[in-house]
């Protein structure tokens, strides 16, 4: 269940007050300073006090974008960028969301790799593509990649092949050829790997008919 946003405000709010720094009315202080001073430096330092509410608006704004569904970090750095946050700003909250663990890539990787295998069946190269269009670092991307072996990629490419069949019976088994050649290629199957998983099948169901 994905967090709402008053739970990812508590988080940080946790670990802010965990390092020092005070939760003032819910809302911790940008720099760690108590509530009297803070309130203090607000009226003796507007620049700070500025400063303060650039960082909370950028942290807002990647908060609910974290709430809606995991987010990578250039997906966030985006986000910030349409609202008009400053870049230095927003490097920095993303920071601070990373120490946190609220940002995580490697983690959001590993979510997203065993959610596409078992909702769209994609294959390694297809996971990557869209993993590098999201902004996953290739070495974080081929770290989690690498787990999955060339037999799990086989059987998956054999669920979505016995998964499609049903609705090819009756049509010339060169035309079943193509069409299941054509979609694993558009999930990113190797034709090493697609040809024998498609004739195998094929051969399979004859095999079964005849007996």
């Amino acid at each position: 269940m994905k967090p709402d946003l008053t739970q990812l405000r508590a988080a940080v709010a946790r670990i802010e007050a965990g390092a020092g720094a005070p939760d003032v009315g819910g809302v911790p202080s940008a720099d760690g300073a108590p509530a009297a001073e803070a309130e203090h430096e607000v009226d003796a330092a507007p620049g700070r006090a500025a400063a303060r509410d650039l960082h909370a608006v950028a942290r807002t704004i990647a908060l609910r974008q974290l709430a809606n569904t995991p987010k990578t970090r250039r997906q966030l750095e985006a986000a910030l960028a349409k609202r008009g946050c400053d870049p230095e700003v927003a490097a920095s909250v993303l920071d601070r969301l990373t120490e946190v663990g609220l940002v995580d890539d490697l983690a959001f990787t590993e979510v997203y790799v065993r959610s596409k295998q078992t909702s769209r069946r994609l294959s390694r190269s297809a996971l990557a593509r869209e993993l590098e269009t999201k902004g996953v670092a290739k070495d974080t991307v081929a770290e989690v990649l690498d787990r999955v072996s060339d037999a799990e990629e086989e059987d998956r490419a054999r669920q979505l092949i016995r998964s499609r069949l049903t609705r090819l019976d009756g049509l010339d088994r060169q035309v079943k050829v193509r069409r299941l050649a054509g979609l694993l290629a558009r999930k990113g199957y190797p034709s090493r790997i697609a040809g024998r998983v498609i004739f195998d099948e094929l051969d399979a169901i004859a095999e079964h008919r005849r007996d």
